[in-house]
């Protein structure tokens, strides 16, 4: 690189023109990106396969099939739910 006498007016970038607040840019549009994407994939969790949410009948059914209730339990919170 060369050393150039109006150094200073050119902000310090070597002859870049701008290339280092490019690449400052880029890296915060990357970071924004990076969350919007992960605030949309926490959110699309509460979303069943066919992109509908979960009702409480839905959940409770789910917890009856895997065995987290008794089926006594079962039909007193369906008969709860409506």
């Amino acid at each position: 690189m060369f050393w150039s006498p109006h150094h200073f007016y050119t902000g310090g970038s070597y002859g870049f023109w701008g290339t280092p607040s490019l690449f400052s840019i880029l890296f915060f549009i990357g970071i924004i990106i990076l969350f919007v994407s992960l605030f949309r994939k926490s959110s699309d969790e509460e979303k069943d396969e066919s992109g509908k949410e979960e009702t409480a009948l839905d959940i409770l059914k789910k917890r009856y099939a895997k065995g987290e209730i008794t089926k006594r339990q079962y039909l007193e919170m369906k008969k709860d739910i409506g």
